[in-house]
Order: structure tokens, then C-alpha cells, then sequence
């Protein structure tokens, strides 16, 4: 409808699930084998938290 915005559940970034898929990107950057850090962590978590332009 106009005027909302769609909410969508929020992500969690805490889960041990989400740190273990942050680690290995992590590690990734570390290395130096990490060429796009933001698009590495949406493929990471499947979002596109990271990549989208803030308003």
C-alpha cells in the first residue's frame, strides 16, 4: 500500500549459525582472497543487506 513499508523479519547476525558464516568470510578478508567484502557477506547470510544504498 502506499505510505508502508514492507517489514521484513529482521536479520540476526548473533546466531551461531550467522557468526560461523561471518567467521569464514572473515577469514577470507584476512587472507587476502576477499575482493568484495559486502558482496561476500549477503551471498554469506543470502540477503542483500550489505550491498543495498542506505537512504
Amino acid at each position: 500500500m502506499f505510505g508502508k513499508k514492507s517489514q521484513s523479519e529482521p536479520l540476526d547476525l548473533t546466531s551461531p549459525e550467522a557468526v560461523a558464516k561471518g567467521q569464514k568470510v572473515y577469514d577470507r578478508i584476512i587472507s587476502g582472497q576477499c575482493k568484495d567484502v559486502a558482496a561476500e557477506l549477503d551471498a554469506a547470510h543470502d540477503t542483500d543487506v550489505f550491498t543495498k544504498p542506505r537512504r
